[in-house]
C-alpha cells in the first residue's frame, strides 16, 4: 500500500524528537524517584500499551518456552539494563551529554560485529570513525568531570556509555533469535519482560516502588512510558516496514542534536566548547562506522540523478 509523501520523513523525524527528548525527561523523573523506580513504571506503561496494541492489531506473545526464552533475553540487554543504566547515569551527568553517548551504539555494534561475531568488515576508515566517537565520548566525560568535580561524574558517562554497549548487543541478539518474529511480538515481549526484570530488581535493591506526586515527574512517567517506550516502537517497525532496518537506524544521529537542545533550553544546562566538539566527533565517529561503501554510492548517484 502507498504511502503519503510527507509520512515517511515526518515518520522519521518524529521518532528521532521522542528518543532525542526522552534524556530530558529521564532528568525530570529522577529528581523524584529513585532510578529503578522511574524504570519499572516507564516500562510497565509502555508494556501494557503495546500489549494492548498486539491484541488489537491480532497477535498474541508466544506460549512454548523456547520461543519465550529469546524475547526474555532481549528483555534484559534491550530495554532492563540500558534503560537503568542511562536513568542512574542522569543523577551525575546532563541529559545532552547522556543523550550523545547513546548515540555510541554504532560504534559498539561495529565492534561486537567486526571483532567478536567476525560478520562486518573492519576497514581502516571505519577504524577512524570508532577512534573519533571514543575521541569525542573522552572529551564529553572529562567536561562532566570538570564541571562537577565528582568522580561519580565519570561513573555516570561510564553507565550511559554500557548502556550503548548494552544495545548493541541487543541488537545482535534480536538479529540472531528473533529473526522471523512479527515486530508488535518482539516488542510487546521486549517490555513485558523487561518490566518483570526492573520491578524485581527494584524490589531487591530497596528501591521506593511509590508511584510519584509531582506533576512534571508524572508527565515524565507518561511521555517516558506512552510515547518514549510504547509510540517510538510502532514508528520504528513503520519505517523499517517501508525503508530497512539500516536506514530506519539512522535515525540515531538525531539523538545528540535533540538532546542537547532540549538539555540546554529546558534545563540550563551549559552549553560550551566541549560539549559541541564533543558531539560533533561522536556524530562523525557514527557516521564513518555506520556508512557502507555502497549507500555512499547510492547516495551520490541519487543526488547526481535530480541534477
Amino acid at each position: 500500500m502507498a504511502t503519503r509523501p510527507w509520512l515517511l520523513p515526518g515518520a522519521f523525524i518524529l521518532l528521532g524528537l521522542i528518543w532525542g527528548s526522552s534524556f530530558l525527561w529521564i532528568k525530570i523523573g529522577v529528581q523524584e524517584m529513585d532510578p529503578a523506580t522511574l524504570v519499572a513504571y516507564r516500562v510497565s506503561i509502555g508494556a501494557v500499551a503495546m500489549l494492548a496494541y498486539l491484541r488489537l492489531t491480532g497477535g498474541r506473545l508466544p506460549r512454548r518456552a523456547r520461543e519465550l526464552a529469546p524475547l526474555a533475553a532481549l528483555g534484559m540487554v534491550s530495554t532492563a539494563l540500558p534503560f537503568f543504566l542511562i536513568t542512574w547515569g542522569e543523577q551525575y551527568i546532563d541529559s545532552g551529554t547522556a543523550a550523545v553517548l547513546n548515540a555510541l551504539t554504532p560504534i559498539f555494534s561495529l565492534i561486537l560485529a567486526g571483532l567478536i561475531l567476525h560478520t562486518e568488515s573492519v576497514t581502516l576508515v571505519r577504524v577512524l570513525g570508532v577512534m573519533t566517537g571514543f575521541a569525542g565520548a573522552a572529551l564529553l566525560a572529562s567536561r562532566e568531570f570538570a564541571l562537577r568535580g565528582d568522580l561519580l561524574a565519570l561513573a555516570g558517562t561510564g553507565a550511559v556509555a554500557a548502556a550503548a554497549i548494552s544495545y548493541a548487543f541487543g541488537a545482535s541478539l534480536s538479529k540472531a533469535m528473533v529473526h522471523g518474529t512479527p515486530p508488535n511480538v518482539v516488542a510487546a515481549g521486549n517490555l513485558t519482560f523487561g518490566a518483570a526484570f526492573v520491578w524485581v530488581f527494584t524490589f531487591l535493591s530497596g528501591s521506593d516502588p511509590a508511584f510519584p506526586t509531582q506533576l512534571d515527574s508524572i508527565l515524565a512517567l507518561l511521555w517516558l512510558g506512552l510515547l518514549g517506550s510504547f509510540f517510538a516502537f510502532v514508528l520504528l517497525y513503520f519505517l523499517i516496514e517501508h525503508l530497512d532496518a539500516t536506514v530506519a537506524s539512522m535515525v540515531t544521529y538525531l539523538f545528540p542534536v535533540v538532546g542537547v537542545t532540549l538539555g540546554v533550553v529546558f534545563l540550563r544546562e551549559v552549553l560550551d566548547a566541549r560539549l559541541v566538539i564533543g558531539t560533533a566527533l561522536v556524530v562523525v565517529g557514527i557516521v564513518v562506522v555506520s556508512l557502507r561503501y555502497d549507500q555512499v554510492v547510492g547516495l551520490v548517484t541519487g543526488l547526481r540523478g535530480r541534477g
